[in-house]
């Protein structure tokens, strides 16, 4: 399985799997945390950030359990979290995978306070993907300077960084994998701040498995076949290394996508090139996800439609025309997402049949298919993070907005959420802040965050001999099936390591922090492709997508390079 493979390449052994009973794990116990059978009070465990320094999972908290209240939450098979029972603040957790997500939602006070003070010390900016760990998150929502503070999806974190550069900082904290820091590197460096330091949060490679499977002998091979079509573009997700993009703009011209503007960036270069043929990798399933949603374009829509809804150039028979010469990159996944396969698929048919069901593009057929029929139902979406987020975020604003003033029985709206499990804490904010603003709603309209684990999880522990042990107590739900529900990857992001950095950077040598080592990758460096500087060539299709972004289209220079390739070849 990928997940296998992807950590015995590390050097970290697997166990074998079956479904393990777990509790509360983590760093800093909650105060009080709710569960659908039993009110359960935790002890504080954390004296402090030295007593931990684990990656993924440390101390068990004490549980004393409590009388409980009565709780709506559903007896469906996926452990969730239901938010805004009773009309109160706390969280109500079915099952240890969404106990262990829902423990760290509230923060600790005392760790906010030595986060906020060691960053104003730095002077430092933190910019953070979505599937940060739980509580890491909670803690960045409540830094009282969120000026120098961002959550996002990839395609943000850049221009956050550049933002906090101009605002003054002199160093920024990039929460994610290594291709997200080389990104945000090269993007200050485009914008006049390569002179001030991105630092990871870990010393050893923090990798990707989609971003590795552009590095294959095959993905070269793939874009050597690319360049001998007529005017060939190649459109490579962002989630890949600098490396792989200067590599691949050297054979074929090629442009940066993410999963928020993946479809906006093909209906305008089909658009806008003729006789164009596409290319799409590395991530296979999302290359996939868009062909099947062009076709059910083609076969449902009227040509008004496209026009209106879609891109204003084209009809059902330029969508024809792009789907037929749409090629995608067979090999490539996300070991997350690609956990929502069939077994997850029934499960959400049979016993979600109300529910609201999202999907990242990235997640396999069989889960894409069931959030697109939802969607055009208006019951689903399918996108990016932050199309997932904003979609929770405006149906239970409807709900509460239907619900002010009135009375009635409590409207609790499920939501499947098709993608990694970090989400869960934007997620709580969001409903959060609109049920405060609702208050007449507050206790009339709930919302469940549903988790569609696999049932054979296996969670990492940094103590087993092992690495990875049976279980999902530890709350990273991944199966030896090949998939998760959480990145262990993006997990290597440790909020103790990070106040380290802070005080490292602020003149505190005490912390054992190699900052050198925390320097995103520079395979690149020194390094020249046709006379030209490698990271240049590799920044050129992301200069490509932001050109798109900002206004509209695609600059004659990329045009002139697809055309130049057809020609090439005649």
């Amino acid at each position: 399985a990928m997940l296998r493979s992807t950590f015995l390449r590390r050097g970290v052994a697997v166990a074998a799997s079956s479904h393990g009973a777990g509790g509360l794990v983590g760093r800093r116990a909650p105060q009080q945390l709710r569960l659908s059978s039993t009110s359960v009070t935790t002890k504080p465990a954390r004296k402090g950030l030295s007593d931990a320094r684990r990656p993924f999972a440390s101390a068990l908290p004490v549980l004393e359990p409590e009388p409980a209240s009565q709780s709506i939450l559903s007896s469906n098979a996926f452990p969730s979290i239901l938010i805004g029972d009773d009309g109160g603040d706390e969280l109500v957790a079915k099952g240890s995978f969404a106990s262990a997500q829902a423990a760290f939602i509230d923060p600790d006070p005392q760790a906010v306070q030595e986060l906020t003070e060691a960053m104003d010390r730095a002077n430092m900016g933190i910019v953070a993907h979505f599937y940060m760990d739980v509580e890491l998150q909670s803690v960045l929502q409540a830094l009282p300077n969120q000026k120098r503070v961002k959550i996002s999806d990839s395609l943000v974190m850049g221009d956050a960084a550049v933002k906090m550069c101009q605002d003054g900082a002199t160093s920024i904290a990039c929460l994610g994998v290594d291709f997200m820091s080389e990104s945000v590197s090269a993007i200050m460096a485009k914008n006049g701040f390569g002179h001030i330091p991105v630092y990871r949060c870990d010393e050893r490679k923090i990798g990707c498995s989609l971003a590795e499977s552009a590095e294959q002998l095959g993905y070269g091979a793939w874009l050597t076949k690319a360049s001998e079509h007529e005017n060939p573009l190649h459109v490579i997700y962002i989630n890949t290394s600098l490396e792989t993009k200067a590599m691949s703009t050297n054979i074929v011209p090629t442009v940066t996508c993410t999963s928020s503007n993946v479809v906006q960036t093909m209906l305008q270069s089909s658009a806008q090139i003729p006789n164009l043929t596409l290319w799409y990798g590395p991530d296979t399933c999302m290359g996939y996800n868009i062909q099947t949603m062009f076709g059910k374009i083609v076969e449902h829509w009227t040509d008004e439609e496209i026009k209106t809804k879609l891109h204003p150039e084209h009809d059902r028979a330029t969508m024809k025309r792009l789907l037929d010469n749409l090629n995608v990159y067979p090999n490539g996944n996300c070991v997350v997402h690609h956990m929502f396969g069939a077994e997850v698929v029934e499960t959400v048919k049979n016993q979600y049949p109300d529910a609201f069901v999202t999907a990242h593009l990235e997640v396999p057929g069989e889960m894409f298919e069931v959030a697109m029929e939802a969607s055009l139902a208006g019951k689903g979406v399918v996108g990016s993070t932050s199309d997932i987020l904003n979609f929770i975020t405006k149906k239970v604003g409807e709900a509460a907005a239907a619900h002010e003033g009135r009375d009635g029985e409590i409207k609790n709206l499920q939501f499947i959420l098709g993608t990694e499990a970090g989400m869960v804490t934007s997620i709580v904010k969001n409903v959060k802040n609109i049920l405060a603003s609702n208050p007449s709603a507050k206790g009339k309209v709930t919302a469940e965050i549903v988790f569609p684990v696999a049932a054979e999880a296996v969670m990492v522990d940094g103590e087993s001999e092992f690495g990875i042990v049976p279980g999902v107590s530890g709350g990273e739900g991944c199966s030896t099936a090949g998939g998760c529900a959480t990145c262990p990857f993006m997990k290597m992001n440790d909020l103790d390591k990070l106040v380290d950095i802070a005080n490292t950077i602020a003149g505190d040598d005490s912390h054992g922090v190699n900052l050198t080592a925390l320097q995103p990758p520079r395979r690149l460096e020194g390094k020249f492709i046709n006379g030209k500087p490698a990271v240049e060539v590799g920044v050129e299709s992301i200069m490509h997508m932001r050109t798109l972004m900002t206004d509209g289209a695609f600059a004659d220079e990329l045009v002139d390079k697809v055309v130049a390739a057809g020609a090439s070849r005649k």
